[in-house]
């Protein structure tokens, strides 16, 4: 059996969703897509596939295998055309990923000048606030905040960002500022359900987690909401430092309780551990990764 023509049998298969429609890309019988299917799964020693009369669904060996095909096959055709010359500027489609408010505020700005600087290489950007997976949705880059669980991603430094507590001048010429936290309970606060709680903040003392109750007069679906909110003198919100960084510079909102923060978090740039780090990754990491630690060092929220 030749492994890598089976891998690649097995993913035109998942790709076009049935054993017919793999054929017909590969333009090979379906006799023999079928078969090398199967001796896939006896040289596996598993089913990749859950078979219906209607569709092919995979199996969870078969969705951990799917994704190691198409990292291993990458791999196989980066290293290919490295060894033969086929290029040596970046080119190909780059993936990379972010949280929605930190990749509209930093990354998409120096995604366009990359882009200009690379006519060769397009590029899909995926925002989400959530941690997706790089192996699994076969995503190139992640820009993440804080601590990295996932040991086999490489990770390069560009900066930190801390959660603020903000509201509007007007907001405090009206109601005053809350000098400690407790004193939230008397004040309207703005919270949305995808940064913490709506109804109880996490602050700390003296290095030990303080649950705060709050009052939310307004629960809105995203950080950007709620520094609009706030900048309309609805009330107190919180969120990492990037989601305010227009409206503080501007002077339309200003930072309360900057003394029982945590800790700032880090934010990397990472990338799976690969022997053939392809040359669109590595041009964007050396373009990116400067530009990102000077973003990030020119504004800091007070500490």
């Amino acid at each position: 059996m030749d492994r890598l023509e089976s891998m690649s049998t097995f993913l035109a298969v998942v790709e076009t969703g049935s054993l017919s429609a793999a054929s017909r890309r590969l333009k090979t019988p379906l006799a023999t897509v079928s078969r090398k299917v199967s001796e896939l799964e006896s040289h596996l020693r598993t089913k990749l596939f859950n078979r219906s009369s209607r569709k092919l669904v995979l199996t969870d060996a078969g969705s951990s295998y799917f994704a190691a095909c198409r990292r291993i096959l990458a791999d196989v055709t980066e290293a290919e055309r490295a060894a033969s010359g086929e290029y040596s500027e970046p080119t190909g489609e780059l993936t990379v990923t972010a949280p929605v408010g930190l990749g509209r505020a930093y990354l998409i700005p120096i995604l366009a000048d990359f882009l200009k600087a690379y006519p060769d290489i397009k590029a899909s950007l995926e925002l989400a606030d959530r941690v997706q997976s790089l192996f699994q949705e076969q995503i190139d880059l992640g820009l993440r905040i804080g601590p990295l669980p996932d040991s086999s991603l490489i990770a390069v430094r560009v900066g930190t960002t801390r959660r603020v507590v903000c509201a509007s001048p007007a907001y405090i010429a009206a109601h005053g500022a809350p000098r400690t936290p407790d004193e939230l309970a008397g004040h309207d606060c703005i919270t949305y359900a995808g940064f913490m709680s709506p109804d109880v903040w996490t602050f700390f003392k003296d290095k030990t987690a303080v649950a705060v109750p709050v009052r939310a007069r307004l629960v809105v679906g995203s950080a950007e909401a709620a520094c609009d909110a706030a900048c309309a003198g609805i009330g107190i919100t919180s969120a990492f430092a990037y989601h305010f960084q227009a409206a503080l510079k501007r002077g339309d909102l200003t930072t309360l309780l900057d003394e029982f923060q945590p800790e700032p978090l880090p934010v990397n740039l990472v990338y799976a551990a690969n022997r053939f780090l392809p040359i669109k990754v590595r041009a964007f990491l050396d373009f990116a990764a400067p530009r990102l630690k000077t973003v990030f060092g020119e504004f800091q929220p007070p500490a």
